[in-house]
């Protein structure tokens, strides 16, 4: 696998995907990428054959974290779950590590990816970081390596899916329930302010009447005096409620087609918007692929009765 292919994920980060819709932008990436991997172009050719033949050689040559990123939004969210009760999110501090994926349909889980291009090293300490807020966990890895992640984590209740080399994802272990790690500080420095607000006056009456100063200490100890199950319950609900409602706070989706035709074959997400309000793509039937920034949270029902919507994909 050459490491020269690393070119290849920049194509989709948002500056490039902005040349397809801005024409005063030089696509510099995209015209390298272009003329290294031959890929034939003119003023005629649509975004969607460049993107899908750029794409595809990626996921023949250069799986990165990416591409596997993709693999999972689109299969687990897409192709196993109802897409308007699911919730993903992406790069989650959690502890000292990061949760590359997380999704949420009435339970939560991190999936923690290692693809073909990492090693196992850090993968411990992840695991250890992520059993502090999320009592599901799984890792997700290719076809060559997902015999050594078995034995890895065998007695453990860490799930293992694999990304085979036709590029299916299969689970090979089912994750089970683990709270014995769960930490209450580590809980909470997850939640955002409207977030612990709204868990502290499930609890009471009221917020706290306290200086600002006080203000987050207090709500902190409000929550920790919980037992760790009571706040874990509380924090999965109050995270996946927060995301599927309908807020000032969120951006409201604007149409911007991807090709310079106004082809309906792509919609791409501002790079602005890290949310996505409920019901904003309801009813599109003329939207199929949709690319969104990498840190985008996708709220409840965002997509309902879309019936010809088939792919999603993330940009970096």
């Amino acid at each position: 696998m050459n490491a020269n292919n690393s070119i290849l994920t920049r194509v989709f980060t948002q500056n490039s995907l902005k040349s397809f819709i801005c024409p005063d932008e030089q696509g510099s990436i995209l015209s390298s990428v272009v003329r290294r991997y031959r890929i034939s172009y003119d003023d005629d050719t649509k975004n969607e054959t460049i993107i899908s033949e750029i794409y595809h050689y990626l996921g023949k040559s250069y799986r990165n974290e990416y591409f596997y990123k993709n693999s999972l939004l689109n299969k687990l969210i897409i192709g196993a779950h109802r897409i308007n009760t699911t919730t993903a999110l992406t790069e989650v501090p959690v502890a000292k590590s990061k949760a590359d994926f997380i999704m949420i349909n009435g339970k939560a889980v991190v999936y923690e990816i290692k693809t073909e291009l990492d090693s196992f090293d850090r993968l411990e300490t992840q695991l250890s970081d992520y059993y502090k807020a999320f009592d599901r966990v799984c890792v997700v890895t290719s076809q060559e390596q997902a015999e050594e992640l078995l034995i890895k984590l065998d007695n453990t209740p860490v799930g293992v899916y694999m990304l085979s080399d036709r590029n299916t994802l299969q689970k090979v272990k089912e994750p089970e329930i683990y709270r014995e790690k769960l930490d209450k500080e580590v809980i909470f420095k997850i939640l955002n302010k409207p977030e612990y607000e709204n868990i502290v006056l499930q609890i009471q009456e009221h917020l706290p009447d306290v200086t600002p100063v006080k203000y987050y200490r207090e709500c902190k100890n409000i929550l920790c005096n919980l037992s760790t199950d009571e706040i874990y319950d509380l924090f999965s609900e109050d995270i996946y409620e927060e995301y599927k409602k309908n807020t000032d706070s969120n951006i409201i989706y604007k149409d911007i087609s991807l090709s310079k035709e106004s082809s309906k074959q792509f919609k791409e997400i501002p790079a602005c918007i890290n949310r996505i309000e409920s019901g904003c793509f309801s009813n599109r039937d003329d939207i199929e692929e949709i690319i969104f920034p990498e840190n985008v949270i996708v709220g409840y029902s965002c997509f309902q009765s879309n019936k010809n919507l088939t792919k999603v994909t993330l940009s970096t």
